[in-house]
């Protein structure tokens, strides 16, 4: 089936990528459901919506993905190209997405497009 979009993990400066050691870090049946839900998410792209997916706000989304009580959430934005970037995960303890999260993801966004900028100048 050909894909709409494409999920990409952010890669921080330290060559990590905080969004799928997480989803590594999970359960084997927590882990296949965030990989399935990404696979939604690279079908639907933008019109993925509740229960799958959701803005908090300044073009930032979470994907939602619960298994019994266990709740993971990853931060994801759009770029360019139908391209989707996950910036990281957590395990959800509250009803509302905390804010440092929010405010995690963007920075990550922020570092994102420098480091994109910067690469189309030098291309």
């Amino acid at each position: 089936m050909d894909r709409n979009y494409r999920v990409d993990f952010y890669k921080k400066d330290n060559g990590s990528y905080p969004a799928e050691e997480y989803i590594n870090s999970l359960d084997d049946k927590m882990a296949a459901k965030v990989y399935w839900t990404l696979g939604l998410l690279e079908k639907y792209g933008i019109e993925l919506r509740e229960p799958y997916s959701k803005s908090v706000g300044e073009g930032i989304f979470e994907l939602r993905i619960k298994v019994s009580t266990n709740i993971a959430r990853v931060l994801y934005f759009f770029y360019v190209n139908k391209r989707i970037v996950a910036t990281h995960g957590f395990t959800k303890k509250t009803q509302k997405t905390p804010q440092p999260e929010i405010e995690k993801a963007k920075a990550y966004r922020k570092e994102f497009l420098k480091r994109e900028a910067h690469s189309n100048e030098n291309s």
